[in-house]
């Protein structure tokens, strides 16, 4: 049974004849009957009867045409709710992102949003894996995920991909350290060093990975962090060094540690915002994602 047959009886039964049906919604006479025929199988009892050389409705036609007519009405109630919905600039907007961006970013997001008159976001802090991110999309109107340039490209056909930052992962020292007075670094400089990294599948042991594979040297490996306020207080410590995203986790390092590029292997990680199509639909998503992309290039601003 389809709205666009119950359309098609209560029409009938408003109308009176085939003819008049088809000419009021744009179709053959022979379109109409069809579709009444096919309605009619699925019904246990005649819909329709002959009147002279009219095509009007049973009693049952009569019933089913009524409650095809509170259908259609709901559906046009539902379209014009969606409707509202998607134009709304004040509709709830969920957004996930990794640590450190949302350390970063959520709070400078607040000001663009007034500014946009956009609706306050629901905030939700999600690290997980780099292959991970997209999944998240079905949780979240928007997600902020991060990838190496070397790492597989996000699924184009199930998420629509806004590039936000593409952010350098640096060495960071205790400001003590022999290194420190250099200005930047080469993977030859640290295979000496002991390290606090990620676990794998994030973006500091990318880079510590390919670190290892241009000098040569296995990494000594000492702690396992996510957290970058922890890996700076590590750091600070003396005893390993860290690798941080220069934009997003800077803020954390104190004066005791300091950063320094890495030079020689491809340290850049794109940090992109994520959604379903759908969700780029509404209004309130789409101011949403225009003040995060002014807020991410204020941050990446040197």
């Amino acid at each position: 049974m389809e709205v666009s047959q119950l359309q098609i009886l209560r029409e009938l039964g408003d109308l009176g004849s085939v003819t008049a049906v088809a000419h009021a919604m744009y179709v053959t006479p022979s379109a109409v009957s069809q579709q009444l025929a096919l309605l009619q199988r699925n019904i246990q009892v005649p819909l329709t009867r002959k009147e002279g050389r009219n095509l009007v409705l049973t009693e049952a036609g009569e019933v089913l045409a009524a409650a095809g007519a509170s259908v259609i009405s709901s559906l046009a109630a539902a379209r014009a709710a969606i409707g509202d919905f998607q134009e709304s600039p004040a509709a709830a907007v969920s957004v996930a992102g990794f640590h450190s961006v949302g350390q970063a970013l959520f709070a400078p997001l607040l000001a663009k949003l007034e500014a946009h008159g956009a609706p306050v976001p629901r905030f939700f802090d999600e690290d997980v894996a780099q292959q991970d991110f997209p999944a998240l999309t079905a949780r979240y109107d928007l997600v902020l995920a991060h990838r190496m340039d070397f790492s597989p490209v996000w699924p184009a056909d199930k998420v629509v991909v806004s590039a936000l930052a593409h952010e350098p992962l640096d060495i960071a020292l205790p400001a003590g350290h022999r290194l420190a007075a250099k200005r930047t670094l080469v993977p030859s400089d640290l295979t000496e060093e002991r390290w606090v990294v990620s676990r794998e599948g994030y973006s500091p042991a990318d880079v510590l990975l390919a670190i290892s594979a241009v000098s040569g040297v296995a990494p000594q490996i000492v702690h396992r962090i996510n957290d970058y306020a922890t890996v700076a207080t590590l750091v600070a410590a003396g005893e390993v060094l860290g690798i941080i995203p220069r934009y997003t986790a800077g803020a954390v390092l104190g004066t005791s540690v300091v950063l320094r590029p890495l030079e020689g292997i491809a340290n850049r990680r794109r940090i992109d915002l994520l959604a379903r199509p759908e969700s780029m639909q509404r209004l309130s998503v789409q101011l949403v994602a225009r003040a995060m992309g002014e807020a991410m290039a204020e941050l990446s601003t040197p």
